[in-house]
This record gives C-alpha cells, sequence and structure tokens, in this order.
C-alpha cells in the first residue's frame, strides 16, 4: 500500500483535509483509524536501488522538498509505506478480521449476494434482508432481526455497489423498468458519477537485471500529477508472472475502451499488438503517471439482471481538457526522467531521444485502443491512445446524492455503504488506505451513535 495515510493538520497543502471537510468525517477519528490500520498491516519498505534513482531524478527536476519515508500526502518526493512485510509476504484487509470478536462474526465465503429485500408495508422502503446464492448455486434469503439497530451495509466496491443498488431497485426509474425491476426508490445519481485515475506509462529499458520493485516512490507534484515507478521485469523468464500486477495492466488486462467503440479492426489490432509485444518490455521498468483528482467522468449502467455479469460502465477519461493537459505535463516529466543521468547511469542505456522513448512506451503498451502514427508527436494523443486504469475506481454512490453524509442509502431505511463508490474523488495515492480506514471509521462511528456521543474511542 503506497502511502497509507493522509496527513491531518497541514490545511493549506494536503488536498485530503478538503476530501474530509466534504465528507462530513471527524478529523480525529479519522486519524486515529488510519493509525489503527497501519499498525496492524502496513511496513516500512527497504528501499530498492532503483527507487533511490526514481528519488533523485524527481527532486533535480524540482518535485521538492524530499520529504523522507511517510504516510503524510504533501507536495514533494516520498518513500511510502507497504503491506509486504520483511518476509516478502503480503498483508491485506482480511487480516484486520483478527481483531473482531469471533463469536459476533459469521463469514460465508462462497455466498454471492443477488439482491438486497426491502419491507414495503410501511411508509417508507426499510431493508429487510438479502438473497444470496450459495456455492452449489442454491439460493437463499437471509433476514435482519426486528431490532431497530439491525441494518445491511453494502461494501461490493465502486462498480459492484451501484450495480446491486440497481438490482435492488433503486435507480433511475426508466432504467429499472427497462430492465423489468421492481423500482423501489426513483434516484437518477445511482450509477452517475463515475470516476478512474487514468494512468499512462512511459518504458525505462534496463542492459542489467535490476532487483523487482513495488511502487515505494512517489513524486507529489503541483501539476496534480502523481510520478511513480515500477521495476524488474525480467531478472528471470518468469518474472512477469509473478509481478505484482502493474504488468498485468501493461499488457492488456483490462480495456479503457467502451465495448461499443471495440471495432473489429481495433480487436484484431489488439490480438496482434500482444503477440508482437516487444521483448524487451519485459526487461525494464514504467515510470507510471496518474491523474489525481480527475474532473471527467462516466456512468456505470446495468446490461441485464444477472449479478456475475458486469454492468457496463465509462468513464470517459479525458473527456475534460484539464485532465489531458496533465496528462501531457506528466508525460514530459516522466520523459524528462528517462533521460535524466540519475537514469542513464542505473540503467547503463545512452540517452534516448523522446521519439525513441514514446515509440517504446506505445509498443509496451497494449489495449483496445487504436493506436496513431502521431503518437510520437502529439502528446496529448499519446494520453489518449496509452491509457490505462490502475484500479482506482471512485463514485456511482455520491454523498448528498445517494446516501448521506453517515452513508446511509436515501429514500430507504437500514441500509448503507462503506466503500469507495461514495466518493467523488479518490483521495491520495492509493485509495485503499481511505477505504481500510472508512471500514475502522464506520465501524467506531455506529457504536457511538449506538453508545452515546459521550464515548470516545483513542484507536
Amino acid at each position: 500500500m503506497n502511502n497509507l495515510k493522509p496527513s491531518i493538520g497541514k490545511v493549506e497543502e494536503i488536498v485530503f483535509c478538503r476530501f474530509i471537510r466534504k465528507s462530513g468525517w471527524d478529523a480525529r477519528l479519522v486519524n486515529s483509524s488510519y493509525t489503527w490500520v497501519e499498525r496492524q498491516i502496513v511496513h516500512r519498505p527497504k528501499v530498492a536501488p532503483w527507487q533511490a534513482v526514481v528519488r533523485d531524478s524527481l527532486l533535480d527536476l524540482g518535485v521538492a522538498p524530499f520529504n523522507g519515508f511517510t504516510y503524510d500526502h504533501v507536495y514533494g518526493t516520498k518513500f511510502g509505506g507497504t503491506i509486504f512485510d520483511r518476509f516478502g509476504r503480503r498483508n491485506t484487509a482480511a487480516e484486520l478480521l483478527a481483531t473482531a470478536d469471533p463469536l459476533k462474526l459469521t463469514v460465508l465465503v462462497h455466498a454471492t449476494v443477488q439482491k438486497v429485500l426491502f419491507d414495503m408495508s410501511g411508509k417508507r422502503p426499510k431493508a429487510a434482508g438479502v438473497l444470496f446464492r450459495d456455492e452449489n448455486g442454491n439460493l437463499h434469503q437471509a433476514f435482519l432481526s426486528d431490532s431497530q439497530r439491525s441494518e445491511i451495509i453494502l461494501s461490493c466496491g465502486a462498480i459492484g455497489t451501484p450495480q446491486m443498488l440497481l438490482l435492488s431497485g433503486i435507480g433511475p426509474r426508466n432504467e429499472l423498468e427497462e430492465k423489468k425491476i421492481s423500482a423501489v426508490v426513483h434516484n437518477e445519481f445511482v450509477g452517475a458519477g463515475m470516476a478512474d485515475n487514468p494512468m499512462n506509462t512511459i518504458f525505462v529499458p534496463f542492459k542489467k537485471p535490476v532487483e523487482q520493485s513495488l511502487i515505494q516512490t512517489v513524486g507529489i507534484t503541483k501539476m496534480g500529477v502523481y510520478i511513480e515507478a515500477s521495476s524488474g521485469f525480467g531478472q528471470s523468464n518468469d518474472s512477469i508472472q509473478c509481478h505484482h500486477g502493474i504488468m498485468s495492466a501493461e499488457i492488456g488486462q483490462l480495456s479503457t475502451l467502451p465495448p461499443k467503440q471495440r471495432t473489429p479492426e481495433a480487436i484484431q489490432a489488439y490480438i496482434k499488438r500482444k503477440k508482437d509485444i516487444p521483448h524487451e518490455a519485459f526487461k525494464g521498468g514504467f515510470i507510471l503517471e496518474k491523474i489525481a483528482n480527475p474532473i471527467s467522468t462516466g456512468q456505470l449502467r446495468l446490461i441485464n439482471t444477472n449479478v456475475e455479469d458486469n454492468p457496463s460502465v465509462t468513464f470517459n477519461y479525458f473527456k475534460h481538457p484539464r485532465d489531458l493537459q496533465r496528462c501531457v505535463d506528466g508525460i514530459r516529466m516522466a520523459t524528462k526522467m528517462v533521460q535524466s543521468e540519475h537514469f542513464t547511469n542505473f540503467t547503463q542505456c545512452d540517452k534516448q531521444t523522446t521519439d525513441k522513448i514514446l515509440n517504446i512506451s506505445v509498443s509496451a503498451n497494449v489495449n483496445l485502443v487504436p493506436k496513431h502514427t502521431n503518437d510520437n508527436k502529439s502528446l496529448e494523443q499519446f494520453c489518449k491512445d496509452t491509457v490505462i486504469t490502475i484500479w482506482h475506481y471512485h463514485g456511482g454512490c455520491h454523498v448528498g446524492k445517494v446516501v448521506s453524509r453517515d452513508q446511509k442509502v436515501l429514500g430507504v431505511d437500514r441500509l448503507r455503504i462503506v466503500d469507495g463508490s461514495v466518493f467523488d474523488e479518490s483521495p491520495g495515492t492509493n485509495p485503499q488506505a481511505t477505504v481500510m480506514m472508512m471500514g475502522r471509521y464506520m465501524g467506531l462511528k455506529i457504536l457511538r451513535d449506538r453508545l452515546g456521543k459521550q464515548l470516545v474511542f483513542r484507536g
């Protein structure tokens, strides 16, 4: 987990403080919730030589000061935390369950919720239970108790939660009727405002084996772009297969092109490019450039009523010109990094021309977006043609539109959402930090509301 805790306190420097205020959260409880997560699953990484090179290059380009190892999100260059311990073991959110009372917790690991069930007998709909399918495909119903404190909490993620609301009858009435779903609450904002942080990469060739490294260094720029790096593809023939995932995006596991825009020509070009991807793309590293808070947004719509089928999601990458300009600025910085003495001394490669850097980067990137011959001449076109996802989806159930400030779904009772679908921006370099904090925060807040406002939690 890169850069776990956005700092609280340096309001003039930290965008996250605005996020906290906008969400209506208690800043002290937020900070203690981050600390609770950090103590259990976050570690200080042993900085790889490649990551030190990235640091030095960023500082030379003015992404300063160097803030050392910190969870704080402040302008400049830093080393962030990791969820990999010193033995290389990955720690996950599941390990936070170790602090739970096992007598009060039942986990059905092979249960797939189909929809939320509602009691419509009163003046206002209220969640009554869920319909779920077990590992054998059998359907079951689970119901809440009669206690006023009983509620359902949806944590299906930025894509799964708006999909679940729609399947359960909460969303735009015309879309529900089109799919023959009985409307519980008409809400035109369910599935609206979907966003993803567009990422583009610049390939860095190596002439020597390099230690594989996850993202450790980050440059937090004042132009609204995060610069990070990952390396070590090619120490062995199978290194690509054991890598943590950045390269998976690079070789086209996910397409940023909506299905309706995937022409037969684009699909065939994708297949050919995937087969012809140069071997050099597996022997080097990548500078990653991510737009911090994209202005461009899209929408989520159901394809059918089968929860197992992905909905249709459009993020409209670079639709807003400001997002595109920030990408251009980030790519310019990334190419300058590759051309710096810090990089050439480390990679043992000659200084590359900008044209060559862009051309090899386009070749190493495989997605369903048709490529253009001017990718190395127009950085705007390069950004559009090589955009990929870093899986930082958010939106679809925004606060004030789909949920209240305490995350309760508007228009119904006993239903709450606790995940990134309520965010209108993705705070920090990696949203998993905030999502895990949010789980702790909302758990404490629910308890505090039940037991009395005077109750104080110290982490």
